[in-house]
């Protein structure tokens, strides 16, 4: 079996387009995992073939990224109109990425919305591969009524609901037709010291041998060929599957790829697992795709052995899958995905897999109290299946946080848990990560006394409380002479400052305090380590209560990745949000993209994801760390302490 990805932007016309593919020569078996990645399955040429078809939402990568890790090749489908290049900027870098061979397929060529070359232009500015053109369309007036092969010069007519007609070549697009040919074979030949020559030496090479070496640097992935049609009006279908057969690598080129990209031995790698969710009734279903002979039910695969193997299209079990095909396993919960499977282990897949970091946060409660256990586990489970999904848990309350690629990716979650596991949750937004620290110094005398009916309690401390440098934390000193407190009493008069740390004055921990002992009292019967404890919390205490609390906000460091015609439109975004833009660079890892860096308040992430998805279309995304705690004053310092307050009483 070969497979392929189709990948792109939503509304250009995917789905519609594997449809037609499949129809080709037969009728296709389809089926879509509940995280809308399209499997169908078709015969083309007395060959198998597998169409991978995945989501277009920017939210998913994470599936087009799983789709490209077992595809011999891609195809990516864009639109006709030049200003929606941009959208397909995070498919070219993920396909580049990949090292997938791709074919570029303008859709929708039955709308007028702008030269071909207009929409190539704007496409190669996100491309670090050649965009070849390989076909130019016919036009009358208006409208797209054919293409012509700049390979074999023949010129065809779209027929509606019927292969396309082949005709002579129209007058009107000989000329272009010429110096796009030219173009395409000066391309060629920078991969070929023949066709060189024959350039050279003004000679016209044979169409096979230019179809030769287009295959060549196809299967090579040197440069991107671009077709056009209209898969709703099945324009261009045939012309673009037979592309596919005679151009695309076989199997064998995708164990090379990943073999060298993941660090194991080809001869040992078996398959690659990757893509899985959860079935009710059934479990874990995680897709393989064989790149060995051999993987059958209970067969040896990544250190155990698999459970029941069956075709993802119909369910029905497959006895023996040869090299290429895809499997949907049960009950082999071992495997993980996205992993290169030999038979005694599971290897990491290659560094180009890891998922963009997930941008909203939610704490999730459980509908009834009684599921509060089970959803725990079942959110490791979901992790298992969706890498896009991270699990953690909330600093504080230990509430379920988890971290997701945007709304649509948290109610696809959230429908999982109701439907395949029975569980209903709600959600909120989790709280900034506050603190506060003091802003003068405070001495305090305390005494720690307490008689009870056997021996007492006794502790004096004199403290002096101050305020650290920025990220010093918590300090703790002594200047204690003549033994006035025992050394042996010393460290839990530390132990006592640190517990008073956990929460100050306004509620929250503290945080750039340092605690001397200067002097103190000590009783030889009833002083204790317990005694010198509790003196010392309490009087820390109360000299913070004393130095003029103040509340600290957290400052993250935010790296925003974009397409570069939108970092503009940042500026504005992260001044609005109080943050502080600290420049931006160009990706010199992908070509038309920035990296834009800047600080923001830990309260603002919300609204930079939504601000985020909205300038730049959904396609920006964002990585953040923790850079440093500032100070925060007035009305909504104030609220926050008020709201604090209410939910400790």
């Amino acid at each position: 079996m070969r497979c392929f990805t189709v990948l792109g932007p939503s509304q250009t016309g995917k789905s519609t387009l594997v449809e037609r593919l499949g129809a080709l020569e037969g009728a296709p078996k389809k089926s879509t995992s509940p995280y809308g990645l399209g499997l169908t399955e078709f015969e083309f040429g007395n060959e198998a073939w597998c169409a991978l078809d995945t989501p277009g939402a920017g939210e998913s990568l994470v599936h087009v990224q799983e789709a490209l890790l077992a595809s011999d090749a891609c195809i990516l489908c864009v639109s006709p109109t030049p200003e929606e290049a941009v959208l397909a900027a995070p498919y070219l870098r993920e396909i580049e990425a990949s090292g997938t061979p791709c074919i570029l397929f303008v859709n929708r060529m039955d709308e007028p919305r702008g030269r071909l070359r207009d929409v190539i232009a704007a496409l190669q500015d996100y491309a670090g591969h050649t965009l070849l053109l390989r076909q130019v369309p016919i036009r009358e007036g208006d409208r797209i009524v054919g293409s012509c092969d700049l390979i074999s010069e023949r010129a065809w007519r779209y027929r509606e609901g019927q292969p396309s007609a082949l005709i002579e070549m129209p007058e009107t697009v000989a000329e272009r037709e010429r110096e796009a040919r030219v173009e395409l074979l000066e391309h060629l030949s920078e991969y070929d010291d023949w066709l060189l020559e024959e350039l050279i030496e003004d000679r016209e090479p044979a169409s096979d041998a230019i179809y030769a070496i287009a295959s060549r640097v196809l299967r090579e992935n040197r440069i991107v060929p671009v077709l056009v049609g209209s898969a709703s009006h099945g324009n261009g279908m045939m012309r673009l599957m037979k592309a596919l057969r005679h151009e695309a690598p076989p199997a064998a080129v995708l164990r090379s790829r990943l073999a060298a990209s993941g660090n194991v031995d080809e001869d040992a790698l078996l398959g690659v697992s990757f893509h899985a969710y959860h079935r009710p009734s059934v479990g874990k279903v995680v897709f393989v795709r064989g790149l060995g002979d051999g993987i059958k039910q209970g067969a040896i695969l990544g250190g155990s052995g698999l459970g029941a193997v069956q075709d993802p299209a119909t369910g029905k079990p497959v006895p023996v899958a040869g090299a290429g095909t895809i499997v949907a396993a049960v009950k082999s919960d071992h495997l993980p995905v996205p992993s290169l499977l030999t038979r005694d282990a599971c290897a990491l897949p290659p560094e180009w897999t890891a998922p963009p970091p997930p941008m909203l946060e939610r704490i999730l409660t459980p509908a009834n109290e009684r599921d509060e256990t089970k959803l725990s586990g079942t959110l490791a489970k979901l992790a298992e299946t969706d890498r896009g999904l991270l699990v953690t848990q909330e600093e504080g309350s230990g509430a379920h946080l988890v971290c997701v690629q945007g709304p649509m990716h948290l109610r696809d979650i959230c429908k999982t848990l109701s439907e395949v596991f029975h569980i209903d949750v709600t959600d909120r937004a989790p709280g900034a990560i506050y603190r506060e620290t003091i802003t003068k110094p405070a001495d305090i005398h305390y005494r720690h006394r307490k008689q009870t009916g056997g021996a007492g309690q006794f502790a004096d401390v004199k403290l002096t409380v101050r305020p650290s440098g920025r990220g010093d934390g918590f300090t703790f000193a002594e200047t204690v002479k003549g033994g006035a407190v025992p050394r042996n009493y010393i460290p839990a008069v530390e132990a006592g400052a640190r517990e008073a740390m956990e929460k100050g004055p306004l509620g929250f921990p503290v945080i750039d305090v340092g605690v001397t002992l200067t002097d103190g009292q000590h009783h030889s019967v009833d002083s204790s380590d317990f005694a010198f404890r509790a003196a010392a919390k309490m009087g820390v205490r109360q000299a913070l209560a004393q130095a003029s609390a103040v509340l600290m906000q957290p400052i993250l460091r935010v790296e925003i990745h974009i397409p570069s015609v939108y970092s503009g439109n940042l500026v504005p975004i992260v001044s609005a949000l109080k943050g502080q833009v600290l420049g931006f660079d160009r990706n010199e890892t992908v070509k038309g993209w920035d990296v834009f860096r800047a600080l923001v308040p830990g309260s603002a992430l919300d609204e930079l994801a939504r601000s985020l998805r909205s300038a730049t279309q959904g396609m920006g995304h964002f990585s953040k760390c923790f850079d440093h705690f500032e100070e925060l004053y007035g009305k909504e310092a104030d609220a926050i302490i008020s709201m604090q307050g209410a939910q400790a009483s």
